[in-house]
């Protein structure tokens, strides 16, 4: 069964924070963190990705709209870049296994490690992606009903982007605590070994990680005699038929940065931007948890926009859009987030 959201914490966990904000009062100690002490309707995410000080991947990508949809995000850097590696050149630092859990018990010593999400991205290391193993099972300890989003980053267009060993952790250990994944064609083939060549097959590729764990998976990217497709599934309760969807995408002709390691020909796969797509299917599936359909209408719905935003923007500055990787438009794109009009419709699979 689906580890839905805490949309409210419990009213004894309410008692402890209050407790504590008189206490605080009293003895001169920092005052109450009120995303916890008047938690939001949406929740507290904790993203652990990628970081630019310039352009917008990772968790440059997807906190801010999370933030517009009414989250509290918690952004853990796993690295910290000037920019993508689709520039000539890159300066930055790289988090270890040892740092991230060093910044989890920092937060457990002060009471600060609740959240209802965990977002995970990009990961480029085993060893670090043993650490965010720990983390989920740190998180599910204080919140057993923490809602695990991951995006298994492993690569594209039939290449891998990560260490070939990152595939069996994944495979083994990532999918089996996952709430709901966002692999692309490339990435549910690996995490299945089962290829995909027709929807028929992207279905079958859903029911295969649903017996490995998550009850909700949306393979972002599949793309069948020329035509791209998303297709979605929900297992809502374990071993009963899950309800599965597709919803037919555009082909935009131009480059987009997918992630810190990569960029990616739209004209080819819908997902380039891929750290935003799967903050936007977090966000709307808690709004709508019982309806996926529908929270992947309103996010790929969401993402085009913006897509088609910044290809127009670039036409305008008089820039070749598919000469070149092209940074997303976020910022001047706010009310598509917000208010996505919904324009990509899912159709049902009988």
């Amino acid at each position: 069964m689906l580890l839905r959201s805490c949309r409210v914490i419990p009213r004894e966990t309410h008692r402890i924070f209050i407790s504590r904000s008189i206490s605080s009062r009293k003895f001169g100690m920092a005052p109450p963190i009120l995303s916890l002490a008047i938690p939001s309707e949406t929740g507290r995410v904790l993203s652990i990705q990628s970081h630019t000080v310039q352009g917008y991947v990772g968790n440059k990508s997807a906190v801010f709209p999370l933030q517009l949809l009414g989250y509290d995000v918690d952004p853990v850097n796993s690295v910290q870049f000037s920019n993508h590696t689709g520039y000539p050149t890159f300066k930055g630092q790289v988090l270890n296994g040892q740092q991230l859990w060093e910044l989890m018990e920092g937060l457990q010593a002060n009471d600060l490690l609740y959240y209802t999400h965990l977002l995970t991205g990009y990961i480029g290391s085993v060893s670090f992606l043993n650490t965010v193993l720990e983390v989920v099972k740190k998180l599910r300890s204080i919140n057993p009903k923490l809602t695990y989003v991951c995006d298994p980053v492993l690569g594209d267009e039939g290449k891998l982007y990560v260490p070939p060993e990152l595939v069996e952790v994944y495979r083994e250990k990532v999918v089996p605590v996952a709430s709901m994944l966002t692999p692309n064609q490339f990435e549910a083939e690996q995490l299945t070994g089962f290829r995909i060549v027709s929807e028929h097959d992207g279905r079958e590729a859903c029911n295969k990680l649903h017996a490995a764990g998550p009850a909700k998976v949306v393979i972002t990217s599949i793309n069948i005699d020329g035509h791209l497709l998303l297709i979605g599934s929900h297992e809502k309760e374990k071993g009963q038929s899950p309800d599965q969807f597709k919803i037919v995408i555009p082909k935009i002709p131009a480059y987009f940065t997918m992630n810190i390691g990569s960029v990616v020909r739209c004209a080819t796969t819908f997902k380039g931007t891929g750290d935003l797509m799967t903050a936007l299917l977090l966000g709307w599936s808690n709004k709508h948890p019982d309806d996926l359909a529908k929270a992947a209408e309103l996010a790929v719905s969401s993402l085009q926009a913006v897509l088609q935003r910044t290809l127009d923007d670039y036409k305008t500055a008089g820039y070749d859009p598919q000469s070149s990787s092209l940074e997303i438009r976020l910022i001047q794109s706010q009310d598509d987030i917000r208010h996505p009009q919904i324009k990509f419709e899912a159709e049902n699979y009988s």
